[in-house]
């Protein structure tokens, strides 16, 4: 299975999502695919995206996290053993989201979410202070991201195979020439020893 989670005020209607869910289908893989609508609660959204895993217990798993998904991402990575693709993830999401209390405008489709002081401390109990199996985790960080530091990502995930690329933006607006890559890890069999870091 090969999860995507998308950011904040996202949907799977993202630019990557949907990249990623045109690619699989060519290769005939959508059955593999999962992009679920996550709810604004970071509690309910792990809830969730651990009922999607034990409902279709698949072999393996393999989450996609966008900005305040890697988030997330890191979070299940760790407590499940799962591999994790890590695109210009957030890494102190309470701090940055503090910012956006109240109601929110969602990006696609219309509509709003509201983000309340709960849903800080929610972010704040699914931190993970030091990640453990690098091996486990590729990173995709963006100089150029206009929302997010890269240097932060740097930092918090030591020895993790990394794709550094060089301007871009938030968004990886050239994720079409990565998400192949993107895939190979997530195709791989057993996890492998980091790569060094790669400039793009």
């Amino acid at each position: 299975m090969i999860l995507y989670l998308h950011g904040f005020r996202s949907s799977p209607n993202s630019f990557k999502a949907r990249v990623m869910a045109d690619r699989l289908a060519a290769l005939g893989r959508s059955a593999e695919w999962r992009c679920p609508e996550l709810p604004v609660s970071p509690l309910e959204t792990v809830a969730l995206v651990e009922g999607v895993v034990a409902t279709a217990k698949p072999e393996r798993v393999t989450l996609v996290g966008s900005s305040l998904g890697g988030y997330f991402a890191t979070h299940l990575a760790q407590k499940h053993g799962w591999r994790a693709v890590l695109l210009n993830p957030a890494v102190v999401p309470q701090r940055d989201l503090s910012h956006y209390l109240g109601e929110q405008p969602l990006w696609h489709g219309g509509g709003s979410i509201v983000v309340e002081p709960h849903h800080l401390d929610e972010l704040r109990a699914l931190g993970v202070a030091r990640i453990t199996r690098p091996e486990r985790y590729y990173l995709f960080a963006a100089t150029g991201d206009e929302v997010l530091d890269y240097r932060e990502m740097l930092a918090h995930y030591p020895g993790v195979r990394t794709r550094l690329i060089e301007g871009s933006d938030h968004a990886i607006s050239e994720f079409p020439d990565y998400v192949d890559d993107v895939l190979a890890f997530c195709d791989a069999a057993d996890a492998e020893p980091p790569a060094p870091r790669e400039a793009a």
